[in-house]
């Protein structure tokens, strides 16, 4: 599966399990992620985001989400968009 790179992890809250990742490209609601490096490798769906606490259905580039993950996303991560 191809993939590009539209992000980084600057930060995860362990008790909640979520990401704060630095876009560097589009992200929308629906679309599938693959997270690599920091002994993370995970693929999920982005079944929600929030920009500054409130939730959103897409962001762009220099915004900065927050993202509910399936595993421990460590700082510095790598965040791709899986395409088809």
């Amino acid at each position: 599966m191809p993939e590009q790179l539209i992000g980084k992890v600057t930060h995860y809250f362990d008790k909640i399990s979520v990401a704060a990742i630095k876009l560097e490209g589009e992200l929308k609601v629906g679309d599938q992620i693959h997270l690599l490096g920091h002994n993370a490798d995970l693929i999920q769906k982005v079944d929600s985001m929030q920009v500054e606490g409130q939730e959103v259905s897409a962001a762009k580039a220099g915004d900065e989400i927050g993202l509910k993950v399936n595993a421990k996303a460590k700082e510095g991560a790598q965040v791709y968009l899986v395409t088809e």
